[in-house]
């Protein structure tokens, strides 16, 4: 097994020739790959060469402290992996005293995932953050918080006053987590980019509801849960192309990547970054290993950036 563990020689992108650096209204990242929120943190983080992922995202953050969904919270089905731990958060008070500091220590900048119940619980997130972080990603897809996997993200209006809200007490980056189930994801993107938006992330989990085999009892405690895995990626794609088209901001695709050959399907219809969830749990460096890929892919194409790559790469219009 391979040790997770930093490479004896720092990387060095300048010295590497290829430059895969992403900007996110002048957050400078030096990858186009990050974790997804919710799949990774600090203690994974030590053990990683951090330094070749773009950015630290961190599990969502809400106002008030939450202890999450009861049991089962994850179980395996044909189609991939199913969750619903609901997002515990101690808050942000309980955060930034906390693992906000170890987050810190990764040498990388960290994008803080916020969320809540209402556009008003946005805003007073970002605000009691008081300027923590190197941006935040506003979580507005999340499908396991309610019975019935409601989102603010898949109502543009609801979306545009959580973005204009959270924009007004921040003047750092913003990323809109967008969800599946929209009626159009061209609005909900446009919507977002309207309101002050720097960024969408395409997208969050499927909801799902699983069964349990014979019984036909739910087999999570919530009911309701988010598909994640290889399966969605085919739906992801579709809408991160959609979204590509509609809006003149930086699109991040998150679903079903664990390879460089799969971050490609996505940054070939029009994604800037991607985001590692699910891979992260089986292959802890599955991220090092999709930037390595990207740059061994540029490499032996003899190119120096993702663009000159994708020229030689079947793309969609």
């Amino acid at each position: 097994m391979r040790p997770l563990s930093p490479d004896p020689v720092p990387f060095d992108p300048v010295a590497d020739g290829v430059d895969l650096s992403v900007h996110i209204r002048g957050l400078k990242l030096n990858s186009p790959v990050m974790p997804a929120s919710g799949c990774f943190g600090p203690e994974l983080g030590r053990m990683l060469p951090m330094p070749e992922i773009g950015v630290a995202v961190t599990k969502t953050v809400f106002l008030q402290p939450r202890a999450g969904n009861p049991a089962h919270r994850l179980t395996e089905i044909p189609a991939g992996v199913v969750n619903s731990v609901g997002i515990p958060s101690r808050g942000p008070r309980g955060f930034l005293a906390g693992q906000f500091a170890a987050y810190q220590a990764l040498s990388v900048p960290t994008i803080i995932s916020i969320g809540g119940h209402s556009p008003a619980e946005y805003e007073e997130v970002a605000t009691r953050l008081d300027g923590a972080g190197a941006g935040y990603e506003i979580n507005v897809s999340c499908p396991n918080l309610d019975a019935d996997g409601r989102d603010i993200g898949s109502d543009p209006a609801a979306l545009h006053d959580t973005v204009s809200r959270v924009r007004a007490v921040t003047d750092k980056p913003l990323i809109a987590k967008l969800p599946v189930m929209v009626a159009s994801i061209a609005e909900c993107a446009l919507a977002a980019q309207e309101a002050g938006a720097d960024a969408v992330c395409i997208a969050n989990s499927v909801p799902a509801l699983p069964l349990e085999p014979g019984s036909l009892k739910p087999a999570l405690g919530n009911y309701v849960g988010g598909l994640t895995g290889p399966h969605i990626r085919p739906i992801v794609l579709r809408l991160v192309w959609l979204a590509a088209k509609a809006v003149e901001l930086p699109v991040i695709a998150c679903g079903g990547i664990a390879t460089a050959d799969h971050a490609l399907e996505y940054l070939s219809v029009g994604a800037s970054a991607v985001q590692v969830g699910t891979a992260n749990f089986s292959r802890p460096f599955a991220m090092v290993d999709v930037v390595r890929g990207l740059r061994s892919r540029c490499h032996a194409a003899g190119v120096t950036t993702i663009t000159s790559l994708l020229r030689r790469e079947t793309t969609l219009a």
